[in-house]
This record gives structure tokens, C-alpha cells and sequence, in this order.
């Protein structure tokens, strides 16, 4: 099977228009073309990574971290960046990164795995996206059921559901044959296929539509995550049990408030940017990582503010990842790395 099949599966998932501005998601190293030997999982590329693919005859890896974040000019080996490039390249291993596009969704993404994990319900996007357009066209009413059909299979109708009403066609004034008036929402990201699907029983000559942005934010896209305990937990007590899933060998957090946890916010990763939605969300606690010393202060008595550690907390990104593919394929073995790329370590 070939690499680019592997990740336009990935993608219907987390499609790479939902990464943000900054990132660099995507085919890094390899060719699409590239049959897939076998897939090593991991957090960040690294040239131990890229080693171990090799003794496990893993030709692709897939990391969340993009290796690749900014333009390279030189590729000398003078960084680890260029060493694990260099390293990919001379031994044919591919590497792929799934970065905030996975972190953007909430249906098998990193926050939903954290969630999971912590015994949260009731989960919601913290911050939603306003990414959602709504599609106006007209289709012969002999396709409509077909057309709706094929539309609901593919899901890239938001909520499954279209709007229909009946219309006239008329050319200088004298009226044709009948139609109907499709209506439908849709994420940006279906955009491409939503056309596609849409072109497959409407003549191009025929084929006028319309396209808006509309306001509404999606249910299903977004940043962070907010769930609830089954129920309300001590705080310390709580705190602990955070440390001992995520396996973090320190959690540092804000003053405890003396009332019992319940309602839950995270943020996989630096999600500081998230603490006002949190807040005006009623969360109790704020679960995420790397946070800076003076940004501690915006918590300011109405709730915890518990950084994980970066790495602890996206460590299970891996688990997800690894399941994803096994459970869709099975032509091609699929390992998680045994590889600790964690680059903070702690003296206890």
C-alpha cells in the first residue's frame, strides 16, 4: 500500500486544512508514491527515531511534532533537525507529521485520547472553530435522493442533514424543467469533495452555486477540550491521580481553592492561550503545559491551573495513533517507538 493512501485516511480524520497558521503538518521526507514496509509511531522524529525504524523495517514514520518547522537552506548535519532529515533520506524512511490538524478535532484527537484517559464525560470543544460554509445549488429532481445519498456516505455534510425546496428553472422567461433547491453545511476541509461529488451528477454547464462563510461555530473543531468527572473529586486527590495517568514526574499548579473538582478543561501541549475559556466555561480545573511563571498569576482564585509537562501530556497521542491505523489496516506492521524523546528530564 502506498504512503499517499495511509494519509489521505489520516486526514479524512484531521484534515491538514485544520492545522493552524504556524504549523507544518504533512509529508516532511518521501515520496506518496513510497510502498509502506512498515510504520513507527512516535511523538517527535529524532535520529534515534529514525534508527529504530530502520532495525524494525518500518520505512514511514509518523510523528505528531513536525520536525520541520521553519525553511531549511543548508542540510550539512550541523542540528538535530538536519542530522534526522539527513538520516531519513539515506536509509528511504518517510516521514509524516499529524500536528494541530490532530489536535483540532474532537473525535479521535489528542484532547478526546487525555479525556479518555482521565474518565472525563459530557466532552465538549473548549474553543470552537467558526469553520463552517453553507453550499446553495440546484440539482434535477430525478438525482436529488442520489446526490443526498452520496453526500450522507462520504460525511462531508455538517450534522448529516440538507435543506431542499422546489424551484422553476426558467430561461427567458419561459419556465423548464423543475428543481430542487439543495442546501447544505459543511466544514471547510470537505470543501474539494463536497464539488467533486456534487459535479458526478450535475452537467457542468448546469452547475451554478453559491458558497458562504456563516457564523456558527463547529461542534466537532476546535482547540482544548471540557468534560466532567463522574464524580466531583478532592482537589490534591485529583491532582495526584492526573500524575499518575499521564505519568508526569511533576505537576505544577496554581494555590488549591479548597472546593471539589468537577468540571474538567485540557489542552494537549501549550494551551495557555485557552485559560479565559476555561474560565468563562465554569471549569474547576485547567489541565495543559508549559506555562510561564507570570502567566501562573491569570488564574487569579477562580481556578486551578495545573501544568503537566508538555511531552505527559500528549505522551498517549502515540497509543491513539497506533490504534487508528491497526484497527483500518493490516497490511503493514505498525510499532510505537520505544524511544523516550522527551527532552526535559527532572532531577527527583
Amino acid at each position: 500500500m502506498q504512503i499517499k493512501k495511509l494519509i489521505s485516511f489520516l486526514e479524512k480524520i484531521a484534515p491538514a486544512s485544520y492545522q493552524e497558521s504556524y504549523d507544518n503538518a504533512g509529508l516532511l521526507v518521501g515520496s506518496p508514491e513510497q510502498s509502506i514496509k512498515g510504520v513507527l509511531v512516535c511523538l517527535d522524529s529524532t535520529e534515534a527515531v529514525i534508527k529504530e525504524a530502520k532495525q524494525k523495517n518500518c520505512n514511514l514514520v509518523i510523528a505528531h511534532h513536525p520536525i520541520i518547522f521553519r525553511g531549511l537552506k543548508k542540510l550539512n548535519g550541523k542540528n538535530y533537525i538536519e542530522r534526522t532529515i539527513i538520516s531519513a533520506i539515506k536509509n528511504d524512511i518517510a516521514i509524516y507529521a499529524i500536528h494541530t490538524n490532530l489536535d483540532n478535532v474532537i473525535y479521535q484527537g489528542v484532547n478526546s485520547k487525555i479525556a479518555e484517559k482521565l474518565g472525563l464525560t459530557k466532552t465538549k470543544i473548549l474553543a470552537p472553530k467558526s469553520n463552517l460554509k453553507k453550499l446553495s445549488t440546484y440539482v434535477p429532481i430525478a438525482h436529488a435522493e442520489m446526490i443526498r445519498k452520496a453526500l450522507f456516505k462520504a460525511k462531508v455534510v455538517y450534522e448529516d442533514s440538507t435543506f431542499s425546496s422546489m424551484g422553476i428553472d426558467t430561461y427567458l422567461d419561459y419556465p423548464t424543467d423543475g428543481k430542487l433547491k439543495l442546501e447544505v453545511h459543511f466544514q471547510e476541509a470537505s470543501q474539494k469533495q463536497l464539488l467533486k461529488i456534487l459535479t458526478d451528477y450535475i452537467a457542468p454547464k448546469e452547475f451554478r452555486y453559491e458558497i458562504i462563510a456563516i457564523e456558527n461555530q463547529s461542534a466537532q473543531t476546535g482547540a482544548g477540550l471540557i468534560g466532567e468527572l463522574s464524580r466531583s473529586a478532592d482537589e490534591k486527590a485529583f491532582l495526584k491521580r492526573v500524575k499518575k495517568i499521564m505519568k508526569s514526574s511533576c505537576v505544577r499548579h496554581t494555590a488549591l481553592l479548597g472546593k471539589k473538582i468537577k468540571r474538567v478543561a485540557i489542552c494537549g501541549g501549550a494551551g495557555s492561550f485557552l485559560l479565559p475559556r476555561a474560565i468563562a466555561r465554569n471549569a474547576d480545573i485547567f489541565i495543559t503545559a508549559d506555562y510561564k511563571y507570570h502567566e501562573f498569576f491569570d488564574a487569579d482564585g477562580r481556578i486551578i491551573i495545573a501544568d503537566i509537562g508538555h511531552f505527559e501530556s500528549e505522551r498517549y497521542t502515540i497509543d491513539l495513533l497506533s490504534d487508528i491505523i491497526k484497527n483500518k489496516f493490516s497490511t503493514f506492521a505498525v510499532h510505537c517507538t520505544d524511544e523516550m524523546t522527551n527532552p526535559v528530564h527532572y532531577l527527583t
